[in-house]
C-alpha cells in the first residue's frame, strides 16, 4: 500500500457495550488481527483516530531524525 493512499472504509455503529467492529476489508488492508493492540487518540474538534502503536513509533522516529538533521 502506498503511504500516500487514503481510504474510506465504511461507517460503523457503536454497540450497546460501547464497542465498534472494524470492517473486514479494513482489517485485511491494514493487517489487523484479533488480539492486536490499537491506539485511540482523540481531539475535541476533529474526533477520534484509531491507529496501530507502531505508526506513532515510526512518526516519532521521523520527527527525531529531522530534529537531529537540523542541529
Amino acid at each position: 500500500m502506498d503511504k500516500k493512499e487514503r481510504y474510506y472504509m465504511s461507517s460503523v455503529r457503536l454497540g450497546p457495550k460501547g464497542q465498534i467492529v472494524i470492517p473486514k476489508e479494513a482489517r485485511e488492508l491494514f493487517g489487523i488481527k484479533p488480539g492486536d493492540t490499537l491506539l485511540i487518540l482523540g481531539e475535541a474538534e476533529t474526533g477520534l483516530i484509531v491507529s496501530r502503536p507502531d505508526v506513532l513509533n515510526n512518526l516519532a522516529d521521523e520527527l527525531l531524525n529531522n530534529v537531529k538533521k537540523e542541529d
